[in-house]
């Protein structure tokens, strides 16, 4: 592998101050939080001064008194201000991508992906703000017409993870107030510089003091804020342990909740695909973002017949895989986003084999030029439903396959797991196709395409333990941040 040596360009790499956002005002607590780069723990990337639970008091306290107006504002007034984050993002797409891959470790191309996307959205639910409508129906009675319309529910608390820093909380805050909702962000303690970047970029938009507000810290910031009975809306992203304890805080409250959660999700490769495309779609789809992807084709099911090729081209295209600084542009795979989500892939990785998997590949931490939290990407092969690499969600550059006799038990191998948010099969047979959208249990399917990569105009979610509540993304979010009031009127 050739050396080279990241190019940062004119980019300003002192330590980004990040402050919380409450009623308009920057509040800087505490001594501050160092944020290292994953690529070269040498730099520190971002200073981060965490709130206090007085803090997340005075943001609900606020928001509920910028509710009423920001609600009665005009849609059109709404939608300029959302459009203008959109080109705000755009203008500043360089400076967000460059800090996204030095403070969470995406290879430049992706977080360069993850800031258009993020514009997109803005712009997207800009104009969903002008479509939101109602319905009018006649009664049942004579004389009396009726009117269903659709309101906004009050104050959002949005807990974002630190893998999708800028588009998640681009596809919970834009629809949050395009429906004219209050929003109150928390995201990861990990990636506080992209969420300090975003929210000057809503602050110079135009948002109003109170109606976006932004804060800083960990889990127990995040407790205080979806506890509060001040609070009407709960979104969290994140794992399935974490979504489960924000259930239960929100739990006897008549706060509504969306939690968009793990996944283990399978890719079946049929004996008739275009096996290239295929491969492709595994290798890119199982360890691209360095795995740490909801997503992931983290099992990939091959059909019997071309197993064994298909395992061999797999295990070659995995081993020249090119992990590397994010910023260097030959990098496929950048590193993992700390040294404790590092330990607990490592961990995971010593289960699996305890367990008797067959690591056929990598696994081991990688030095590079730069110190940072590097890991070959790893392969287990000839695996079993029940072995524990195909049962629990790791989170890093890491696969397994599964051998199936045929399409049935391909697709109940794929459907074996507590979660069903993604999954995939490649075939050229349209009755297979046909019956994995009729058999499969996952919130969303893809055919001849990767686990990974979706539209924000359409639904994003899963079921079982990958999900709860409404969708996100689509016009039909706004059914978790809306309320629908009938009206009835004697004529």
């Amino acid at each position: 592998m050739n050396v080279q040596t990241p190019m940062i360009g004119m980019q300003d790499t002192r330590p980004l101050e990040c402050t919380s956002l409450i009623a308009g005002d920057r509040v800087r607590s505490g001594s501050g939080e160092e944020r290292r780069n994953p690529s070269d723990t040498s730099e520190v990337v971002s200073l981060a001064f965490h709130a206090k639970a007085r803090d997340v008091e005075h943001a609900v306290a606020a928001a509920r008194a910028a509710f009423p107006a920001w609600a009665e504002l005009t849609p059109q007034a709404r939608a300029d201000m959302l459009d203008r984050v959109g080109s705000l993002i755009q203008a500043r797409h360089g400076e967000l991508a460059t800090l996204l891959a030095r403070e969470e470790g995406k290879t430049l191309p992706e977080a360069r992906a993850e800031a258009t996307k993020s514009a997109q959205l803005f712009k997207f639910f800009a104009g969903e703000a002008l479509r939101l409508g109602g319905r009018h129906v006649r009664s049942l009675r004579e004389r009396i017409e009726v009117d269903v319309i659709r309101e906004p529910v009050g104050i959002a608390a949005l807990v974002t993870p630190w893998n999708f820093p800028l588009s998640i909380p681009a596809w919970k805050l834009a629809p949050a107030l395009a429906y004219g909702n209050c929003a109150i962000l928390k995201p990861s303690e990990l990636t506080s510089g992209c969420a300090q970047l975003l929210s000057e970029i809503l602050v110079d938009a135009g948002i109003p003091a109170g109606v976006f507000q932004m804060v800083l810290g960990g889990g127990e910031v995040g407790s205080a804020l979806v506890a509060h009975r001040g609070v009407d809306l709960v979104s969290f992203t994140g794992s399935s342990a974490t979504g489960r304890a924000i259930a239960r805080l929100v739990e006897g409250r008549q706060a509504q909740l969306q939690l968009e959660l793990g996944g283990k999700n399978p890719l079946i490769v049929m004996a008739d695909a275009d096996l290239d495309a295929a491969l492709d779609a595994a290798v890119k789809g199982a360890f691209y973002s360095t795995g740490q992807r909801c997503t992931a084709s983290s099992r990939i099911i091959v059909e019997e017949p071309v197993a064994d090729r298909f395992t061999s081209a797999l295990l070659s295209r995995v081993q020249a895989l090119e992990v590397g600084h994010a910023l260097v542009a030959t990098s496929q795979i950048g590193p993992l986003v700390s040294e404790r989500q590092l330990d607990g892939v490592q961990a995971s990785l010593l289960s699996a084999q305890g367990a008797g998997s067959e690591l056929a590949w990598g696994g081991k931490r990688l030095e590079q030029p730069t110190a940072g939290h590097f890991m070959a990407p790893a392969l287990f092969v000839d695996t079993k439903p029940d072995e524990f690499v195909n049962r629990h969600e790791i989170f890093g550059p890491v696969a397994s396959v599964l051998r199936a006799s045929g399409l049935d038990e391909a697709i109940a191998i794929a459907n074996d797991t507590p979660y069903g948010l993604s999954a995939g099969i490649y075939t050229a047979s349209h009755a297979a196709m046909t019956a994995f959208k009729q058999r499969s249990t996952a919130g969303m399917l893809m055919i001849n395409l990767q686990t990974v990569g979706t539209d924000y105009h359409v639904p994003f979610g899963g079921n079982g333990e990958s999900g709860y509540g409404v969708r996100e993304m689509g016009p039909e979010v706004a059914s978790f941040f809306t309320r629908s009031r009938t009206i009835y009127t004697a004529g």
